[in-house]
């Protein structure tokens, strides 16, 4: 009998020099690496052996023509006081802009009104793995959506009391790190990469990915909304907690 390949799980997060993903083989050390870009990411993660059996990027993936995600409602119910860290999807139209200013004259044409900024500060890596996905439609159900509070919360069992860029909020998601993977997992991520290219959020959001990516190949991950509704371009509208 051929053996079974260990299951191995990536995540990834946005940061100042690109893209930080982590990945690992139950009961071995955290991997990482840090990429320019999604495409350079997801390259690297195919060149392992084994390879991944997921990818959880916090980023959205599918995106409405006008209107808000019920992913993102269903994950701001559950976060209560921390929901303001869900940020509004970008509707699909707004990816063609190359300014604020444009992306609020789209939006205010189709919706009357215009957008945040927080929104459109993620707009350029939300286009950049969008167009991943579209050129590369065998990456979809893959490559899938999470939200790094969303995890925090669920690996706590309520949502967090403090932000994660304050110091008390800092210290228990990594205290919550360090319980799942072991003391001097996320201080060994941290040391490779310099702070100016990879702040310490932008770690502490991948570790909890990682956790939910950990989950989902395990069957204990949940996924919102239930039945997820789906973009024009066939993409499912979801996150997996």
């Amino acid at each position: 009998m051929t053996p079974t390949a260990p299951l191995r799980a990536a995540s990834a997060d946005g940061c100042r020099a690109g893209w930080i993903g982590l990945s690992r083989i139950p009961g071995e050390t955290v991997s990482a690496w840090l990429c320019a870009s999604a495409d350079e990411l997801v390259s690297q993660l195919e060149a392992l052996e084994p390879q991944p059996d997921v990818l959880l990027i916090d980023m959205p993936i599918g995106l409405p023509q006008q209107g808000g995600r019920s992913c993102d409602q269903a994950a701001r119910e559950r976060l209560g006081a921390r929901r303001s860290s869900i940020f509004p999807a970008p509707i699909r139209p707004v990816l063609a802009a190359g300014s604020w200013e444009e992306a609020c004259a789209i939006r205010e044409q189709l919706e009357g009104k215009r957008m945040s900024k927080q929104s459109w500060n993620i707009t350029a890596k939300v286009r950049e793995v969008d167009a991943l996905l579209q050129a590369r439609p065998e990456l979809r159900g893959w490559l899938r959506e999470v939200h790094p509070e969303l995890s925090f919360s669920t690996l706590a069992g309520a949502p967090l009391p403090h932000p994660k860029k304050t110091p008390s909020g800092k210290q228990l998601r990594q205290a919550l790190i360090a319980a799942t993977f072991g003391a001097g997992a996320y201080e060994a991520v941290r040391a490779q990469f310099r702070r100016t290219a990879v702040a310490d959020d932008d770690i502490l959001d991948a570790f909890a990915a990682l956790w939910s990516a950990e989950r989902l190949l395990n069957g204990l991950a949940a996924v919102l909304p239930t039945t997820p509704e789906h973009d024009a371009t066939g993409l499912s509208m979801e996150i997996v907690v």
